[in-house]
């Protein structure tokens, strides 16, 4: 007669759950998130080197070490790539305004919050395709697209303009103008940046900020001259000499 129990087993190690079809799955997927952003920002450098039309997608393949069906595999054009370039950058831009949408902070601070970021995004990979991607020949969906995102953009900075004329953290002035004054004066910096100038793309945000915040008075108590020849003697020195090579 047998006697063994037809129950699972009371002792001994477990064993083990089979492996989740899942998990290798959602990793299979970071992989090809992380390839497509590869393809991507190096898309975005060989557009800002070489510009739209005098790049193709065997430059960026061969950039990346790849064939050009590769490529394919990320994105459907040329057109759709320089499209998530452009916002890539952009991307940056809204997750500042809702940062700053959670602080209870006058509007004049979160609005300094988003211009820093801002001004980071166009001296970021992504800069170029930021300020020109419109400028290039696109399908008018594509155009849509892009003015809706940049029109998204410049009503948030507005926004904060009025809201700092509203808590008194801003001086009364012209929305529109200003906020076309203060992103004009960020999106220039795609034209002439590189990441190989003396300064960070930060460190040079921070100044356009910084002159924003305080214009070209002069200061209180400070002679003009004595002034400018004490800024002149803090800038610092740097191989290649001057601030900007």
């Amino acid at each position: 007669m047998n006697s063994r129990r037809s129950g699972p087993p009371t002792a001994g190690k477990p064993a083990a759950p089979p492996a989740s079809p899942w998990k290798a799955s959602s990793e299979r997927q970071r992989d090809r998130e992380l390839k497509r952003e590869a393809v991507i920002r190096v898309a975005a450098r060989e557009f800002n080197r070489k510009g739209y039309h005098n790049t193709s997608l065997d430059d960026i393949a061969a950039r990346l070490e790849v064939t050009k069906p590769t490529v394919y595999y990320y994105v459907t054009s040329k057109e759709q790539l320089l499209f998530e370039c452009f916002v890539a950058g952009v991307e940056r831009i809204r997750a500042a305004f809702q940062d700053v949408r959670r602080q209870e902070l006058p509007a004049r601070e979160r609005l300094t919050a988003v211009l820093h970021r801002y001004g980071e995004a166009v001296a970021s990979e992504f800069g170029w395709a930021m300020v020109r991607a419109e400028d290039q020949d696109l399908s008018p969906t594509m155009s849509r697209h892009i003015k809706a995102l940049k029109s998204e953009i410049d009503q948030g900075i507005r926004r904060l303009i009025r809201e700092g004329m509203q808590d008194g953290s801003i001086h009364p002035c012209d929305p529109k103008l200003t906020a076309f004054a203060l992103a004009g004066a960020l999106n220039w910096i795609a034209h002439w940046y590189r990441e190989d100038q003396s300064l960070s793309g930060s460190e040079i945000t921070s100044a356009f900020v910084a002159l924003f915040e305080t214009g070209l008075s002069p200061r209180a108590g400070v002679p003009a001259r004595a002034s400018a020849r004490a800024r002149l003697t803090r800038r610092p020195r740097r191989a290649g000499g001057g601030l900007l090579r």
